[in-house]
C-alpha cells in the first residue's frame, strides 16, 4: 500500500480506490479503446483490497482482465518520449482516486508534463475523487495566472469528509497535511460540488467526479465523449 504521514506523525496505507478506477475503465474498454496502465516507480497499482465489490461482476470482470498490467505496469518516464511526441497515440490520460493519489502524484514533474500536453493539445484528462489532486503537478514551474486549470470548473471529494467523517469513522488516523479542494482552489480552480452525491462535470476536455458515487457516471461520461472525438 501507499503510506502518507498525517498530521499527527502516524501513517496512513492508502492506495487507489478499487471502484473509482475499474468501474471508468469497464465503460473505456467496452467503447473500444486500448488501455496502458502506468505508475510513476513502475511497481504494480496499489488497490484498496477493502474496497473491492466482490460480488459486482463488471467490476470483477475488469479487474481480471486487467490484472497482469496492474501488476506489471510500465513506469511512466519510459512512456514520456511517445506520450508527448506529436503524433501520440494517446486520446486521454484517467487518474482514478483514492487517497494513494496524495502520495507523490502531485509533486511530480512527469505528471505536470502529461496534463499540460494532454490539455493543450486538445486531449482528455479524467479523474474524479482525490484524483483531481493530479492537477496539482501541472502547477510546478508555472506562474500562477498561467496555471493551465485556472477557471476551470470541476467535481472534487469534499474537503469537509476528509476533515470530519473520514477521521471520525477511524478510517483515516488522523489529519490530512493537505487538502485538496483547498489547494486547487488557491490556484483558481471552481469546485461545483459541497457533498458526493455521484455528480459528474466537463469543462472542455477535463471530465471530473465527486465520489467513489460517480464512477459509474464518469465512466460512461468519458466513453461518450472519447468515442465523439475519434469519430
Amino acid at each position: 500500500m501507499t503510506l502518507t504521514v498525517m498530521q499527527n506523525g502516524r501513517m496512513f496505507s492508502t492506495g487507489n480506490h478499487p471502484v473509482e478506477m475499474l468501474l471508468p475503465i469497464y465503460h473505456l474498454d467496452a467503447a473500444g479503446f486500448e488501455i496502458e496502465v502506468a505508475t510513476l516507480s513502475g511497481n504494480a497499482v496499489k488497490l484498496e483490497m477493502w474496497a473491492m465489490p466482490s460480488e459486482d461482476e463488471a467490476v470483477n470482470f475488469i479487474y481480471q482482465k486487467y490484472l497482469p498490467k496492474l501488476k506489471q505496469p510500465t513506469k511512466l518516464s519510459e512512456l514520456m518520449s511517445t506520450v508527448n511526441a506529436p503524433d501520440s497515440p494517446y486520446i486521454a490520460v484517467f487518474i482514478p482516486g483514492g487517497h494513494g493519489i496524495l502520495a507523490g502524484i502531485p509533486e511530480s514533474r512527469e505528471v505536470g508534463d502529461v496534463l499540460r500536453w494532454f490539455t493543450t493539445n486538445d486531449r482528455f484528462v479524467i479523474t474524479l475523487c482525490h484524483g483531481p489532486a493530479c492537477l496539482l503537478a501541472a502547477a510546478i514551474d508555472e506562474e500562477s495566472d498561467a496555471y493551465t486549470y485556472k477557471g476551470y470548473d470541476i467535481c472534487v471529494f469534499p474537503d469537509s469528509l476528509d476533515e470530519g467523517a473520514n477521521i471520525a469513522i477511524g478510517y483515516m488516523p488522523g489529519r490530512l497535511p493537505w487538502l485538496v479542494g483547498a489547494k486547487l482552489k488557491e490556484l483558481g480552480v471552481n469546485i461545483l460540488n459541497n457533498g458526493i452525491t455521484g455528480q459528474v462535470h466537463q469543462d472542455r476536455k477535463l471530465l471530473t467526479g465527486d465520489s467513489p458515487l460517480a464512477s459509474h457516471n464518469l465512466g460512461k461520461l468519458a466513453a461518450n465523449a472519447l468515442l465523439e472525438a475519434a469519430r
